[in-house]
């Protein structure tokens, strides 16, 4: 049984429900702090057994404290296991992903001249050690370790590691052992959920604690970085799936449908909207949904067909294009796709989007998998503020400053001025004459 797909006349909502068109799943995270919170304060406690215990109570996963890392024999077994095409698409969707961040990559040091003798400039160095998180709740995501793992090898991070929930067997997935191998990460520790948040934060006996972790995952996962943001660095904010698809008058109702479906089925928790300012797009769209639904499983069905149903999915349908940008923008969605014969000229409208796919051929899926830019991206409206992973979230830059005797000279009585202004003494006496009598002593 599925729910009838909502539409919504945005133009014929109360502020308030525009508002809510506008909340995602994760927006109240109360309820899970207070579950996560013992959660943490357990692994802190009791490290690798807590891991084991929490496994077993809350996932009914056995698991032995002593042996979380996965081993040689599991590797070579991984590679073994997977159907030789699928380790072809894995290679070929590693090399693509490499190829990107490696053109993502900033110089490792910029020096500029700004005034004579003031050379100024910055220095990229990696973090040095930084956990991957792939979440495994509703499927396997080779794919996230992919894209988290392959950036920190090109930034050269001294210390990566994977961390992933394992499967009810307590077995780690196969093509996630091999993703992790190709994007380089030798270190791979069955630890899910708020438990491998917190133990990347603390380290345990076998978990290396990590100066940052990186990944997306639930709202439990959400809540456990929230609670650990002061002990480790969460990078960007990475919770349920959600997308919009922007379709014009141009469009193909039926494409839409079947490129909104695709961040409707990784769970109930998802948002995906369409939005257009065509009813005819609009319609064909609606109809089309429950033909596409007939073409998938049960359990996908049953997550996109909840989603799609409302609140945090459906269609939207705008008088203007203004108003459909407006809209967009409010959202700020992970991924955006524009359906359009001419995206480009929609694309200079759009200021916040983690991921924006221009054209009909840029499925979402394709770059989920394959087109080689992240696939971990802000959520929750977060695209205001951050940007999509990449390689410069596994850097930290130092700003340098190096000047000659002609660029002091110039620039040490604006600096004797400012300081005196602001009342710091030894701030003015260091660029004053008691730096040139020192210096004139060696």
């Amino acid at each position: 049984m599925t729910n009838p797909v909502a539409f919504y006349e945005l133009a014929a909502l109360t502020p308030a429900g525009r508002q809510a068109l506008l909340t995602r799943s994760e927006a109240d995270l109360a309820p899970f702090l207070d579950k996560v919170k013992p959660i943490i304060e357990r692994v802190r406690l009791e490290g690798d057994v807590a891991i084991a215990a929490l496994a077993e109570s809350i996932d009914k996963v056995p698991l032995d404290p002593a042996h979380l890392m996965a081993t040689e024999a599991e590797f070579d077994a991984a590679f073994a296991e997977l159907e030789p095409e699928m380790l072809e698409t894995l290679r070929y969707s590693a090399d693509n992903i490499r190829r990107f961040h490696e053109a993502q990559m900033p110089p490792e040091m910029w020096m500029k001249e700004i005034r004579p003798g003031v050379l100024v400039g910055e220095r990229a160095t990696p973090i040095d050690s930084v956990a991957c998180y792939a979440p495994r709740g509703k499927g396997s995501f080779p794919s996230v370790t992919l894209m988290t793992t392959i950036p920190a090898s090109v930034a050269k991070v001294p210390v990566a590691i994977l961390l992933t929930p394992p499967g009810p067997d307590g077995r780690i997935d196969a093509a996630t052992l091999v993703a992790a191998r190709l994007g380089g990460v030798e270190k791979v520790y069955r630890a899910g959920g708020a438990v491998g948040v917190a133990a990347a934060a603390f380290g345990t006996a076998s978990i290396p604690r990590c100066a940052k972790i990186v990944g997306p995952g639930s709202p439990f996962v959400v809540a456990a970085k929230r609670l650990l943001s002061d002990r480790i660095d969460t990078g960007l904010p990475a919770g349920p799936s959600e997308s919009l698809i922007l379709a014009d008058e141009t469009s193909n109702g039926q494409l839409a449908a079947l490129d909104l479906i695709i961040e409707s089925e990784h769970g109930p928790d998802s948002s995906a909207f369409l939005v257009t300012w065509s009813r005819e797009v609009a319609e064909a769209a609606r109809a089309a949904i429950p033909t596409y639904w007939a073409q998938m499983g049960e359990l996908r069905i049953g997550f996109s067909s909840t989603v799609l149903g409302g609140p945090h999915g459906g269609i939207v349908l705008t008088k203007t294009r203004e108003e459909a940008y407006a809209f967009i923008n409010d959202y700020a969605p992970e991924h955006l796709q524009i359906l359009s014969k001419a995206p480009l000229e929609h694309l200079s409208k759009i200021r916040n989007a983690g991921e924006i796919l221009l054209g009909e051929y840029a499925a979402g899926s394709i770059a989920n998998y394959m087109m080689g830019p992240n696939c971990v991206l802000p959520t929750s409206g977060w695209a205001k503020s951050h940007s999509a992973l990449g390689v410069r979230d596994y850097l930290k830059f130092s700003t340098i400053g190096q000047m000659t005797r002609s660029g002091f000279d110039e620039m040490a009585p604006h600096t004797h001025r400012f300081a005196t202004y602001e009342g710091f003494d030894a701030h003015a006496n260091a660029v004053s004459g008691l730096r040139l009598a020192a210096l004139r002593q060696n």
